[in-house]
């Protein structure tokens, strides 16, 4: 359960942060290119971050092994992937219905705002924290991960 939490928080963060960083007025809004970009980019993450936690657990086996041990570190990331669906859906239907594109970026963040404060609110009621403290604590990650996008979009 803590890969599914953690997978789902930087997905949502990955999403934030890759539609701050697509905004951009001086462009033509493209939303079914920005959603592809989004999806291909939350894939290679999920990819490399699987990857990563495949080389750092080399052990002694058979190369059959190493193989298996590989597409279980990989499917282990699709809550990354996921998590970035309701942006990446916002963007498909911003696109189907010509939606501009500020209000669909300022949507799509509040929206994973609302998802973090999720996120870190269930991970604290797991944890055993009270309901009060749980929400209290959903709302200090919510700010994390919105500085966290807006470090982001700054450096874009």
């Amino acid at each position: 359960m803590r890969n599914l939490t953690a997978g789902g928080v930087y997905g949502t963060i990955l999403a934030s942060a890759l539609i701050a960083a697509l905004h951009s007025e001086a462009q033509a809004y493209t939303p079914c290119y920005d959603a592809a970009w989004i999806m291909v980019t939350a894939g290679t993450a999920a990819l490399a971050h699987g990857y990563a936690h495949h080389m750092s657990t080399h052990r002694p086996g058979s190369g059959l092994h190493r193989w298996r041990q590989l597409a279980w570190e990989l499917m282990d990331e699709w809550p990354v992937v996921v998590a970035c669906w309701p942006t990446v859906g916002l963007l498909l239907l911003a696109g189907t219905f010509g939606w501009p594109e500020a209000p669909v970026t300022y949507t799509a963040l509040l929206l994973n705002a609302a998802l973090l404060l999720a996120w870190g609110t269930f991970a604290a009621l797991r944890a055993g924290y009270r309901r009060r403290s749980a929400v209290l604590l959903g709302l200090a990650d919510a700010a994390i991960g919105l500085l966290i996008v807006a470090a982001n979009a700054v450096i874009k």
